[in-house]
């Protein structure tokens, strides 16, 4: 049996009053629904060629090693259905460990690492997982408001198997003392699908002493739906 409908509160709204950029930006205009049946059936299959070396080992990127908890995050992508998405493009982006990303756009106040860029790819395997290796991100100011801080995250990009399937969000750390300050975190109404957001410390996939592994698990679509990001 399918789910196909998102139960409320699962999507953030467009524009969200105390993510102050959505009032400039969202739409006010509701969304037009466009029938076009094959963009949402025909499979989408990239090639594995597409993946570099290293895509999926963001610590290798430099000549030495980043600096910075190293961690390592896997997961499996599912259908509305719990069944597994496989062979599915995963994209990643994220901040080093001072808060600060590779980007010309950010100016913050911290230091760059020669040794880590920040982004990666990878496909899903048979079982619809995926890993990869990172260093854990750091909070940083975005000036929505004088002491606006984002909780750590890494931006996850997934193509699904299906247009319609594609998602964009954000992956949060257990405990974070920053999530009741957060509105992009906060503008997803349901409790529950905010948690949804939230990886999972796992001892099964730490690596000896070298890595704490955390596991996401996201599915596409449906009731059980991972939440989008803002």
């Amino acid at each position: 049996m399918k789910f196909d409908a998102i139960a409320p509160g699962v999507y953030p709204e467009l524009i969200y009053p105390e993510y102050k950029s959505t009032l400039r930006r969202g739409p006010v205009q509701s969304a037009l629904r466009i029938v076009a049946p094959v963009p949402t059936t025909q499979n989408i299959a990239p090639s594995p060629r597409i993946l570099l070396p290293h895509d999926m080992d963001l610590t290798a990127h430099g000549e030495g090693e980043p600096l910075g908890e190293k961690i390592v995050v896997t997961g499996r992508v599912l259908d509305e259905d719990g069944k597994p998405v496989r062979d599915s493009l995963l994209e990643v982006w994220q901040c080093n460990a001072a808060g600060r990303y590779r980007h010309k756009r950010d100016q913050h106040n911290a230091p760059l690492d020669p040794n880590f860029n920040g982004w990666g790819k990878m496909m899903t395997d048979d079982e619809g997982r995926y890993r990869f290796v990172t260093i854990k991100p750091g909070p940083y100011p975005w000036g929505n408001h004088d002491k606006a801080w984002r909780p750590a995250h890494i931006h996850f990009s997934l193509f699904g198997n299906v247009y319609a399937q594609r998602l964009v969000t954000q992956m949060y750390f257990p405990s974070d003392p920053l999530f009741d300050y957060d509105p992009i975190f906060q503008s997803i109404p349901d409790l529950a699908a905010r948690q949804r957001l939230i990886s999972r410390f796992s001892l099964e996939h730490t690596v000896s002493d070298q890595m704490l592994g955390y596991e996401f698990d996201i599915v596409l679509r449906g009731r059980d739906a991972t939440p989008t990001g803002i």
